[in-house]
């Protein structure tokens, strides 16, 4: 009896990261096709601002309680970066890729992001990639480089070559915040670290409290739904479940379930928007996800 409960104990402790990682995959893949949706009536600085005003208005209540403020200005060193790479440079890059590509396309090469975790997990934490690993990141780049070249203009995606470029920097941005996550979890609190990262970005896209003044309140009031759920449940839901998840297992192991967000956010864009691949972006989506999958098995 006693060897049987001790058994079942690890099952559950695995559970509860996994779930919350999950989770957070599925917010973030319903991103793609509602800021796509929310570009079309606003500037990627509103959006965004109003996206993260949001969740700091939802935060405000229990504030005080979740940021040891003297302790996070101590170590801003490290949060003034970790804000910087997400969500300021990662939204922003990622909002100006959807207004030039599809969230669908868009969500694929956020298959990029385990591999270039991976990547800097080796190259910042010591940890090595053997010669499979290496193979399966340069097939999923290939992969990548094959989707961009592969996608048509049209009134969605007028230049899917820059859109995809500046989602690939975006995922760049992503698995920099990652790594450094990793290290202030061993610190702060999940929440700690979510409420810091959505009042700087809150701050940081202030500018686009102007364009707002111009927009047309019927279209503004049409939209504010959409970046009400992207505050409180995508901002603040997605990252403070991921970083419930990453504190508990290691960011490597973490990354992985990223790889299940192209595959949401291309189910919602067809279901909401009606976007489509094209045949040669498909094979290009299972290059990126072979390549993945090596990069992850061997790694």
């Amino acid at each position: 009896m006693t060897r049987s409960v001790a058994a079942r104990k690890p099952a559950a402790l695995i559970s509860m990261p996994t779930l919350t990682i999950l989770g957070a995959v599925l917010f973030w893949g319903s991103s793609f096709p509602a800021m796509k949706a929310a570009l079309r009536v606003l500037d990627p600085w509103s959006i965004m601002w109003l996206r993260l005003t949001v969740g700091s208005l939802v935060l405000t209540p229990v504030l005080s309680r979740i940021v040891p403020v003297k302790a996070v200005l101590t170590r801003w060193r490290l949060f003034l970066p970790l804000a910087a790479l997400q969500p300021c440079l990662y939204f922003l890059l990622e909002s100006y890729a959807l207004q030039y590509t599809t969230s669908a396309q868009a969500g694929i090469v956020a298959a990029c992001l385990p591999i270039m975790v991976a990547l800097g997990a080796h190259l910042f934490l010591g940890e090595r990639l053997g010669r499979k690993a290496y193979a399966g990141l340069l097939f999923s780049v290939m992969g990548v480089a094959w989707l961009t070249l592969a996608g048509t203009p049209s009134g969605d995606a007028p230049n899917p070559l820059l859109g995809n470029l500046l989602e690939l920097a975006a995922m760049a941005c992503a698995s920099g915040s990652m790594l450094l996550i990793k290290h202030a979890s061993e610190r702060f609190g999940p929440w700690t670290i979510t409420a810091v990262q959505t009042l700087v970005g809150a701050v940081f896209f202030l500018p686009g409290i102007g364009p707002l003044l111009h927009v047309p309140s019927a279209d503004l009031a049409s939209v504010l739904p959409v970046a009400v759920y992207l505050g409180s449940c995508v901002t603040l839901g997605a990252f403070g479940l991921y970083n419930i998840g990453i504190a508990r297992i290691p960011a490597s192991r973490a990354s992985v379930f990223i790889n299940l967000v192209p595959v949401v956010a291309v189910g919602f864009a067809w279901i909401f928007l009606g976007e489509t691949l094209n045949s040669m972006q498909l094979l290009a989506a299972c290059c990126i996800f072979l390549g993945v999958w090596i990069t992850q098995k061997y790694a």
